[in-house]
């Protein structure tokens, strides 16, 4: 392809709990190649001092820098780099556009580079698995049977399958949670699963299925039958609580057909009957998409026409405040016309301080920065619709070396 270059593969030795060889991620770019001159500061700069500067590198330019010379490649090689790195602000966090419905292939963009990379996601089989992501880890579980589930990194391509969920061997609806502990790397999965009861649509079984990798094992801390809501595909943990989205069958009022139940993870309480304690959503809404931002639940939402519930007419973005949402902002129309064609149900993650957002008919991707109140385009991704019925989705994570399942 006219503008790609490769990174040399670097591989991570005896750096402790198996961390695998890194693969080389073809880059993407309009530009071509040009000689860059290298300034060597291994006169200058003590081994401990390079650490330090090249842990602040973006991910991109840590495995360029290992191709500089062997003391390079032994630095980044080295335990005490994963150790310098792990204290480094988070990096910002790159989005996975997947280019096909059938297989799990696509580019990864990085916002600080503004570059889109070619990489391979181990373990998925299909862009249309569960996906949910935390601190450098990516979680991915099927969309058939829902018995394959797997944490992986997906910079360093760690993997590691888990035991089958229990519960339900075959449910209606399913979402997927991951949260990492960022000082331990210890993480918990959630699974919750709804399936309605036979002959009768009002009412679901519900579920909730933790497991802890601490343990390495899952528990069901609670079923319940659900009258007039049912669960759905979006969750999220945020600071040990977690929320997922449910949606009415009852036919109810437009504002009231989604709805937000909060689950304790620690206490293992959700204060009484689920459907009680369920938070209402600010407005009318097509779709929402929950997402973990600093321990602070964010959902990024379509907002319905007045007459017209089920038609998009805008996206917002809100926070919740105990149990009251606040509006952080609403896309602009220029922007919201710049997608062209827009469905009511659309792509959307972040984490960190970044929210991505792309419709499913086009490669288009949004960025919005919760610092600076920015939206921004990404750079044009390296895929063009072949044909009409053609989707696009994907999914943020942080790129991180240290972490691993």
């Amino acid at each position: 392809m006219k503008g790609e270059t490769s990174w040399v593969s670097h591989f991570l030795n005896d750096i402790g709990r198996d961390i695998q060889d890194f693969d080389s991620f073809p880059e993407l770019s309009d530009e071509d190649n040009k000689e860059v001159m290298v300034v060597s500061l291994d006169l200058i700069l003590p081994d401990d001092l390079l650490e330090r500067i090249l842990a602040y590198l973006p991910i991109a330019s840590i495995f360029r820098a290992g191709c500089v010379c062997k003391r390079w490649h032994e630095i980044v090689s080295s335990r005490r780099f994963l150790w310098n790195f792990s204290r480094v602000l988070s990096q910002k966090p790159w989005y996975f556009m997947f280019t096909s419905s059938d297989e799990p292939i696509g580019y990864a963009y990085d916002p600080i580079l503004r570059k889109w990379y070619s990489i391979e996601l181990p373990c998925i089989e299909t862009s249309n698995w569960f996906i949910a992501s935390s601190c450098g880890l990516v979680s991915f579980m099927d969309n058939d049977c829902r018995s394959e589930l797997y944490v992986c990194n997906p910079i360093t391509k760690h993997c590691r399958r888990l035991e089958e969920p229990p519960g339900l061997k075959f449910s209606d609806y399913s979402a997927l949670a991951i949260s990492v502990n960022r000082i331990s790397h210890n993480y918990i999965v959630s699974v919750v699963k709804s399936k309605q009861v036979p002959g009768n649509f009002f009412q679901w079984d519900l579920s909730i299925h933790v497991y802890d990798s601490e343990t390495m094992a899952w528990v069901t801390p609670l079923t319940e039958v659900l009258t007039g809501w049912r669960g759905g595909d979006e969750s999220v943990i945020c600071d040990g609580v977690l929320y997922f989205l449910t949606y009415s069958t009852g036919g109810g009022s437009p504002e009231n057909r989604h709805g937000l139940i909060a689950y304790n993870l620690a206490s293992r309480s959700s204060h009484g009957l689920l459907v009680r304690s369920s938070i209402p959503v600010p407005c009318s809404l097509t779709c929402g998409r929950l997402m973990n931002l600093k321990d602070k639940l964010v959902m990024v939402g379509g907002i319905g026409k007045h007459d017209r519930p089920d038609i998009i007419e805008g996206i917002g973005i809100w926070i919740l405040n105990g149990k009251e949402w606040q509006e952080i902002a609403r896309m602009p129309h220029k922007f919201f016309q710049g997608f062209g064609e827009f469905d009511d149900v659309f792509a959307s993650s972040g984490t960190d301080e970044l929210i991505y957002i792309q419709s499913y008919g086009a490669p288009a991707l949004l960025a919005f920065d919760m610092n600076q109140k920015q939206w921004k385009w990404s750079q044009k991704c390296p895929v063009t619709k072949r044909f009409p019925l053609q989707l696009f989705t994907g999914f943020c994570f942080e790129p991180r070396l240290e972490t691993v399942p």
